[in-house]
């Protein structure tokens, strides 16, 4: 169940706050493919189930930024914004992928609010750290500071 904050105000009190896990999310060769259509990054690795059955992993893995893209939805699991009138996603820091991510496996995303500061127009900038967890691994899948903007 996703933590509500209503305004500006509720946001800004987030800082240093744990929000937790999301469910767990599947990683199938379908999705993989498909991020590839859209991504245009058709490396062997990703997409050709053949060779990378030869490969260093034995199967296919996924891209980085495909799990990186999961954030958005994952992180609206753990927390619903209300009494703003835009959100805005402002960027990504010190993003690494230290555990490849092979077809079947499943990650999930720990989120905490390391800051919240103010910017322009009545706004704040929150600051996410983002760990992608791989199930039975102990490296992440992901890390990442990511920001995002919101605006009363």
């Amino acid at each position: 169940m996703a933590l509500t904050v209503h305004g500006i105000p509720e946001i800004t009190r987030l800082a240093g706050r744990d929000l937790g896990h999301s469910s767990w999310k599947e990683v199938t060769q379908h999705l993989i493919d498909t991020f590839a259509d859209v991504s245009g990054d058709h490396q062997w690795i990703h997409t050709d189930t053949g060779r990378a059955a030869q490969g260093p992993y034995g199967r296919t893995i996924a891209h980085g930024y495909m799990i990186l893209s999961w954030g958005i939805p994952l992180f609206a699991e753990l927390l619903n914004v209300t009494g703003v009138t835009m959100a805005l996603n402002y960027g990504v820091n010190k993003v690494r992928f230290p555990a490849p991510v092979p077809v079947g496996s499943r990650v999930r995303l720990h989120a905490s609010v390391t800051d919240v500061q103010e910017v322009k127009r009545g706004g704040v900038q929150m600051h996410r750290a983002f760990t992608f967890e791989l199930e039975g691994s102990a490296k992440p899948a992901c890390v990442a500071e990511s920001l995002t903007h919101f605006y009363p």
